[in-house]
């Protein structure tokens, strides 16, 4: 039984700066040019909290951890940030432009305070592994400021809508309390529920359903340690203790505006590639459809039709594959699966429900047993790197650092809550929610 409460949000007081200048993109998402960017914004970006600079002279005095936990001190401070004055849900909505299209839509959900779960319980799951640097970070981050900056972002599944009723109430009567645009001309808004009426009817709705993180693994884990260390230090269990919970935005399935998109995959230092090798291992498993092309010209029409082909073959478990030229002879492939073919026996090691996803079909059937990427290859990231963006995978290999790409249509999210809710897993990399929670939007302080 899910359990959500209000809490009084930390806020960025926008009359002092306004929230353009000071929200941030999710720590994982930020590079190193963004950071110089968030920096330069303001004196009170929240890079400096959400991912500092770290130097050389560091000491375990004065580090990257104990500076943003100055500015959080300086912050409240001088009231920059400020806690709203009632428990409240927020509603928050985000419109955005489909990645490659015209096409605009918009995600609502709303934040709370989620009760800590052990996946054990069966509430809260999983559908991908974590790994142990990003979570050590975290987990000291927050130690030092006893603040979540960063969204979990949490599905769940209502056919009734109970909850996105509410909200859309609540959003059509008023004006929303934080409203920008930001990097990606991603409109976020924000409303304040705290009518006891409507927080009560938010906490029914919720206590029937099972929550899938869609975004925010590490952080979730880092969140149950730092409960598990406060319990220890405190020698009893206090329900009501701000630690028990952690910030989450919830997203209902069932409503509009939910986006995956695909994460393709490209390959480089592999030994002795070569592509007919690959075709012929590949042969009794998948049929081959190529889209060949020898000038500029040919290669623009191949590649449009390679692509929307991979759209129209979903269904047939369609994977695209780009590899480097060899005796010069460039081509697109879409390798579709053989009607009939036993994927019992293609794929042995993994469920009947994994069998379904296509990213599992490219690293169990393709990648491991035709190219030698091993489970612990991809996890070393020796060989694979990531892509969200179809024409930035095709390019890797026409630039020469990747020997093949493939490219991949997205999972679906009923796919996500499927495998999460058996108590399963995907393999990295497998999901990429767009867009991204804002940072610092709310913030949820723990004492």
């Amino acid at each position: 039984m899910a359990q959500v409460y209000p809490f009084r949000a930390y806020r960025y007081d926008a009359a002092k700066t306004p929230y353009s200048r000071v929200l941030t993109q999710p720590y994982d998402k930020i590079s190193p040019a963004m950071q110089e960017r968030y920096y330069a914004a303001d004196p009170h970006n929240l890079i400096a909290v959400e991912k500092g600079k770290s130097y050389e002279s560091d000491s375990p005095q004065n580090n990257v951890y104990t500076r943003a936990a100055q500015s959080v001190h300086d912050w409240i401070a001088n009231q920059v940030i400020v806690a709203d004055p009632a428990p409240a849900f927020y509603a928050y909505s985000q419109e955005y432009t489909v990645p490659g299209t015209a096409e605009r839509r918009t995600r609502r959900g709303f934040i709370g305070a989620g009760k800590l779960e052990e996946y054990s319980a069966c509430v809260i799951f999983r559908h991908e592994h974590t790994l142990s640097g990003p979570k050590a970070d975290r987990l000291e981050l927050l130690r030092q400021t006893k603040l979540h900056t960063g969204q979990l972002f949490m599905l769940y599944s209502d056919a009734q809508k109970r909850v996105d009723k509410i909200l859309t109430d609540a959003q059509g009567q008023g004006a929303p309390a934080t409203e920008l645009r930001d990097e990606y001309d991603v409109l976020h808004r924000l409303w304040v529920i705290s009518e006891p009426e409507r927080v009560t009817a938010i906490q029914s709705a919720m206590k029937e359903q099972k929550l899938v993180i869609a975004d925010g693994h590490h952080r979730y884990e880092t969140a149950l340690t730092y409960r598990n260390e406060r319990r220890a230090q405190a020698g009893k269990l206090d329900p009501e203790a701000s630690y028990e919970r952690v910030m989450m935005t919830f997203v209902n399935t069932h409503s509009e505006g939910l986006l995956i998109l695909p994460g393709h995959r490209v390959a480089a230092n592999l030994h002795d590639f070569r592509w007919p090798d690959v075709r012929r291992y590949l042969e009794p498993w998948f049929a081959a459809e190529t889209f060949p092309f020898e000038n500029g010209q040919e290669q623009t029409a191949a590649r449009a039709k390679f692509l929307a082909r991979l759209v129209e073959a979903r269904d047939q478990r369609a994977i695209g594959a780009y590899p480097a030229s060899e005796n010069g002879k460039h081509a697109y492939y879409l390798l579709t699966l053989r009607p009939g073919a036993d994927l019992a026996r293609l794929l042995p090691n993994v469920s009947p429900l994994q069998r379904e996803l296509d990213v599992v079909l490219l690293h169990e059937g393709i990648l491991e047993p035709a190219l030698g990427i091993t489970p612990q290859a991809v996890t070393a990231e020796s060989n694979l790197t990531y892509e969200r963006d179809a024409a930035a995978a095709l390019h890797a290999v026409e630039s020469g650092t990747a020997q093949i790409a493939f490219l991949l249509n997205a999972c679906g999210v009923d796919q996500v809550m499927k495998i999460a809710t058996a108590g399963e897993v995907m393999p990295q990399k497998s999901t990429d929610f767009y867009p991204k929670l804002l940072s610092g939007i709310t913030m949820y302080r723990v004492e």
